[in-house]
């Protein structure tokens, strides 16, 4: 398989743009720490409102560096995730959590350098009904999200590249990069963006 921790060379903006701005989760998914970069196989979980029993589960289901990736069918406001969960998660070597929701403890979990990519906190508490799926294929925003799907995570937020096309991702960003280069250095020489690009 294609070495997918190459991808964190590149910008998540870049590599949505490279693969034919596909995978961009929404943007109000971001990092609880601005600083913080992620990438790996997508675990996923898909949970019930309110509810985060199968994110229990989902820990014991993954592979050290797994990026455990959560749909909460719409619902924001729980907690899904906190301290006690993020120090199970680092235990079992994942890489990080992408949930489309919200968590709790941020403090602590940024105290504890494990990685959380989430809609915001929300100090509700949630049930433990157990419904919902594992490694099935998911839904966030309009991305379906497939176990094993590599996760990249920066500053701008999340990227999905399917597992199929990580080396397109690599050879493609790496070609924009270098292009974007090219356009800094004519607009440092006098160009103008209009110039460049033929607007």
């Amino acid at each position: 398989m294609t070495n997918y921790k190459k991808l964190m060379e590149f910008g998540t903006a870049s590599i949505h743009e490279a693969l034919g701005k596909v995978g961009a989760l929404p943007s109000g998914i971001k990092p609880l720490n601005p600083e913080t970069k992620i990438c790996g196989p997508a675990l996923t979980v898909q949970t019930m409102p309110r509810d985060n029993l199968i994110l229990h589960k989902g820990l014991y289901a993954g592979k050290p560096g797994d990026v455990m990736v959560v749909a909460c069918s719409g619902f924001y406001e729980a907690g899904y995730w906190g301290d006690v969960m993020g120090t199970a998660a680092q235990a079992v070597g994942l890489e990080g959590l992408v949930i489309d929701g919200c968590v709790r403890d941020g403090a602590e979990l940024d105290e504890m350098g494990f990685p959380v990519y989430c809609r915001g906190l929300c100090i509700h508490g949630t049930s433990k009904f157990g419904a919902g799926s594992i490694n099935q294929p998911i839904m966030i925003g309009d991305i379906v999200i497939n176990a094993g799907d590599i996760v990249v995570g920066d500053r701008d937020g999340i990227v999905i590249v399917p597992s199929g096309r990580v080396q397109e991702a690599l050879d493609k960003a790496s070609q924009r990069e270098a292009y974007e280069a090219e356009v800094r250095e004519m607009l440092k020489g006098g160009k103008t963006t209009l110039e460049i690009f033929g607007w």
